[in-house]
């Protein structure tokens, strides 16, 4: 089909947005075979139908690029005890945090993990989200990474959008293994890592190096097995401290590294020359109520690709919102409307490993979401309000 009468934002570098005006995009199969202005369509789009888009803006379509979607259970019930004045240790005393999804995802079945997640699902697939990343991480046992695991890759065949997974092995140390983090890494985490691996269920491998999960050194153990088994590596570093995770990244040439609240000007620069992703987690910071903001400036100064992305979680980001997460890092963070979107659609496929998502080029998969808006600002701009027309996901609308 021939895309025409729209505004492009393709996310190219060269010009704000990569915008062209009056454009239209030629789509054969799935891929996009041409873009450009609607003046200089080639002949062969003569034959193909026509869909007059009437102005809209057309963008790649959304990635998100860090989630826990699966999940079983959920932590309302400690949210509105900690709004109440309870303190962190008596909402664990009551069995709360991390425990609680473990057991609860640990007690579902594979059944119910994909109910609760098509329907998050399908709240980003209605915001024009065409790529989402799913992490595990709440079963911190072989059995249960791997039920998270399979349960992810199945999305696939349930909903029209492309998955890819991280092992979050290294997410926490569970309670059968608390006090001897070590011994969890050796018997669970990497023995679950090498299974998870051989029957095809891992794209990435990543972990929470803080002083609540894993030390660097604990990470560097996970991380080394995964270069054996050569997985790229991600982590989430420097949210609560800053423990050197985000150099530790860089050393294995991650994909990305995650929140970095704490990080600093030598974390920037060695991310930059590793080629590393910040992933920029506001939904996190606002629901932890955190002053210490990432440092955007410096992560622009030196170049660092920044990418933002839900963190949908059941604690402490329980963001379903791709629109409100540009929001918010424009509000809280005052990054621009134009690195929202790029953190949202180009940098978030950098983030993934994928050179064919994020970007409107010829040859890409024809993953586009299509605005009833006419410029590229108004999708951060507004709050609570989803202007999507339509979406295409594999040339298909």
């Amino acid at each position: 089909m021939l895309l025409t009468n729209a505004t492009l934002a393709t996310m190219h570098q060269d010009t704000p947005y990569g915008l062209i005006e009056n454009g239209a995009i030629l789509v054969k199969g799935q891929a996009i075979a041409w873009i450009g202005s609607i003046d200089n369509v080639p002949d062969e789009a003569e034959s193909h139908e026509r869909i007059d888009l009437e102005g809209r803006l057309v963008t790649p379509g959304l990635i998100d690029c860090h989630t826990h979607i699966v999940h079983g259970g959920n932590r309302a019930n400690e949210f509105e005890m900690r709004l109440n004045g309870a303190s962190y240790e008596e909402v664990a005393r009551a069995g709360g945090g991390i425990v609680s999804t473990v057991k609860a995802t640990r007690s579902a079945s594979e059944t119910e993990l994909l109910d609760g997640a098509l329907k998050r699902i399908d709240a980003l697939i209605s915001e024009g989200v065409t790529t989402v990343e799913i992490k595990s991480g709440y079963g911190l046992d072989l059995e249960t990474e791997l039920k998270m695991l399979r349960v992810a890759r199945s999305i696939e065949s349930h909903r029209e959008i492309t998955v890819k997974t991280s092992f979050l092995g290294a997410h926490a140390v569970p309670a059968e293994y608390k006090g001897n983090a070590d011994t969890y890494i050796d018997e669970v985490c990497i023995p679950a890592l090498e299974t998870a691996h051989a029957e095809g269920l891992v794209d990435a491998v990543d972990g929470f190096c803080e002083n609540i999960a894993f030390s660097p050194d604990q990470i560097r153990r996970v991380f080394e097995k995964a270069k054996s088994l050569g997985i790229r590596v991600k982590l989430h570093a420097e949210q609560l401290s800053n423990l050197g995770g985000a150099q530790l990244a860089a050393e294995f040439g991650a994909l990305s590294a995650d929140h970095l609240e704490y990080a600093n000007d030598d974390d920037a620069a060695a991310m930059a020359q590793s080629g590393s992703v910040a992933v920029i987690l506001p939904g996190a910071y606002y629901t932890l109520r955190e002053t210490q903001a990432p440092p955007i400036a410096v992560f622009r100064t030196h170049n660092v690709p920044m990418a933002l992305a839900t963190d949908c979680n059941p604690g402490s980001s329980p963001l379903a919102s791709l629109l409100l997460t540009m929001n918010m890092a424009c509000t809280l963070f005052r990054m621009t409307p134009e690195e929202s979107l790029a953190g949202i659609t180009r940098n978030a496929a950098m983030a993934l490993n994928l050179d064919d998502a994020g970007i409107i080029k010829t040859g890409a998969k024809a993953d586009l979401a299509i605005w009833d808006i006419r410029q590229p600002a108004e999708l951060s701009y507004r709050i609570g309000f989803n202007p999507l027309y339509k979406r295409m996901f594999g040339g298909k609308l």
